[in-house]
């Protein structure tokens, strides 16, 4: 098999990033000192490129430049928390490195949109945050393959050692054999969108909710909720917001398939094969719709979930009438003060099992990320470049800089107590703690904001939580299984645009189809009618292309 030399660089570009992770730690923290690895695939030439000369840096040491630097950055300006000129952030940010920011603020609904125009037009800041999905830019060539320029990052090659982050990053691999996104990278897995029952209800029918929930399958919540059905005489135990998205989305974890938000392209990875296969048309898929049919034709689920607004779903739950709701952890607080019965008391289940184990939901540990322009390489040059990723590296990368980024300045807007935790100024509130205090992190500091505030250790991860998301959390870690990743599809861009142009009516259909399935307007007798057609809307010729591709780049991905 031969590959074009790109495909080479780009595998060797990578290689290296993998190697200098177990040295980077060494590189000094003061000018003068410090050594670049001997080449890299963007042309370093290892003489001079990399030496600190008029800044400090290093793992877990602060960035600082010896004069004033500014560098160009996009700005998503969130309407919960509006851009400031005068938050402690910016002094805070210039007073550790000396560096600031000129700012591209976009509003947050128009961020993507104005990220697409400059980015097409040549026309990028340097630095590109709060990236979701880097892949429509990579062949424009306005992207800097950031992966080879990582090992002049050593937080961030620290991060990838320590975490064991090596096969999580396969997952942003361009088919180059490079990536082209820093991720925000965490320690832990999230605990992710589970179910919200109403304890006090739950418990008064008889079901044991804090002693058993760890060991539910999805079978035994549904003998739970039926219990809950019998005991209140309710028309709904469950009505659901977000359309179903959620609740379909974590139960096909459960079941071998996809579904709801994780629908996707409705394939799965047999790692025992080594293979895709197309799992929406399995028999799995088959017992996951008849789950959900059970819920709706028992008077469990009420049909409405999938076509309702999320409001309505909400008033139900809070009214009484509804005694399950899907969320994430940090809506409880407000959940709980809408509820009308002031005895209700609200609890995050650890999602239910199913047919393939008790797995953990969320997978990835990578967040949204930042992409470099290359407008930064062309304008500062490469001594210039390693500099501006150095600073990167100390703000997104250190445990000082992801503090900073997250909680502030310590004794100003947060202390640590005797165990190093951070308690937050009774002043300031965020994410449900100091409930009611006058000023709020992200909206009168600045800190703890979308753009900057992710990833970290699980120390940093868990402190941002209240009590009971670390209990939702730790419960999560200790009883489910975590899952094995699925390898990313490395298609070129050709490749990508047959793939999708199959994909997009092939998974339109499945939908519309699940969602006929679950309500009852199609009959289980026809599951071969489904099949026939899901196979004649392209999905074998997908899952072929998947694999002819998984084929070519496997021994990149470490297969």
């Amino acid at each position: 098999m031969r590959f074009g030399k790109s495909f080479v660089m780009g595998l060797l570009a990578l290689l290296l990033v993998f190697m200098t992770a177990c040295t980077s730690g060494s590189e000094g923290t003061s000018g003068g000192n410090n050594k670049p690895a001997a080449s890299n695939a963007a042309g370093t030439n290892g003489s001079a490129a990399g030496e600190a000369k008029d800044y400090t840096f290093g793992e877990d040491q602060t960035f600082h430049s010896n004069e004033a630097v500014s560098y160009s950055m996009m700005y998503s300006d969130h309407e919960n928390y509006p851009y400031k000129k005068d938050w402690r952030l910016w002094s805070a940010i210039q007073e550790k490195t000396n560096v600031t920011f000129d700012l591209s603020i976009t509003a947050r609904t128009e961020y993507e949109n104005q990220k697409s125009l400059l980015v097409n037009s040549g026309d990028a800041p340097y630095i590109i945050p709060k990236t979701y999905d880097e892949s429509a830019f990579v062949a424009t060539g306005q992207i800097v393959p950031v992966s080879d320029w990582v090992q002049y990052m050593p937080n961030y090659m620290k991060a990838v050692k320590d975490w064991g982050m090596e096969e999580d990053l396969k997952a942003k691999l361009k088919e180059d054999g490079k990536y082209y996104v820093l991720p925000g990278m965490w320690e832990i897995a999230g605990g992710g969108y589970s179910y919200i029952i109403r304890k006090d209800v739950f418990e008064a029918a008889g079901v044991d909710v804090e002693g058993q929930q760890g060991n539910w399958t999805y079978e035994d919540f549904y003998a739970a909720m039926k219990k809950v059905k019998a005991h209140t005489g309710a028309k709904y135990v469950i009505s659901d917001q977000f359309k179903g998205e959620s609740a379909l989305n974590i139960a096909g974890v459960q079941y071998g398939v996809t579904g709801g938000w994780g629908l996707s392209n409705g394939v799965d990875f047999d790692h025992d094969k080594q293979q895709f296969v197309f799992a929406d048309d399995s028999d799995d898929f088959k017992n996951y719709l008849g789950y959900f049919n059970k819920l709706v034709t028992e008077g469990i689920m009420d049909p409405e979930t999938f076509t309702q607004e999320d409001d309505v779903a909400k008033a139900k739950f809070f009214k009484g009438d509804t005694y399950v709701i899907s969320g994430i952890y940090q809506v409880l607080a407000d959940f709980k003060s809408k509820m009308q019965d002031p005895n209700s008391e609200l609890y995050m289940i650890t999602q239910p099992g199913g047919p393939k184990g008790k797995l953990q939901v969320e997978t990835s540990r990578l967040e949204n990320g930042i992409m470099i322009s290359q407008n930064a390489l062309d304008d500062l040059g490469e001594e210039g470049f390693i500099k501006m990723l150095r600073f990167i590296d100390w703000f997104w990368y250190s445990n000082e800089g992801q503090m900073l980024s997250l909680w502030g300045v310590e004794g100003e807007t947060y202390t640590l107590d005797a165990e190093g935790n951070v308690v937050l100024n009774p002043e300031i509130y965020y994410n449900g703690m100091n409930e009611g205090a006058a000023k709020q992190l992200n909206v009168d500091y600045g800190f703890a904001g979308g753009m900057f505030a992710y990833g970290g250790s699980e120390k940093l991860r868990m402190s941002k939580m209240t009590e009971g998301e670390r209990d939702f959390v730790s419960r999560v870690q200790a009883t489910r299984e975590v899952r094995k990743l699925v390898p990313p599809i490395m298609a070129t861009t050709e490749e990508n645009e047959q793939m999708k142009l199959i994909s997009t009516p092939l998974m339109d259909f499945v939908k519309t189809m699940t969602l006929k399935f679950i309500i009852g307007q199609e009959s289980f007798d026809k599951w071969d009618n489904y099949k026939a057609q899901v196979e004649a809307n392209g999905s074998m010729r997908y899952t072929d292309m998947a694999n002819d591709i998984f084929q070519k780049t496997k021994s990149v991905l470490g297969y």
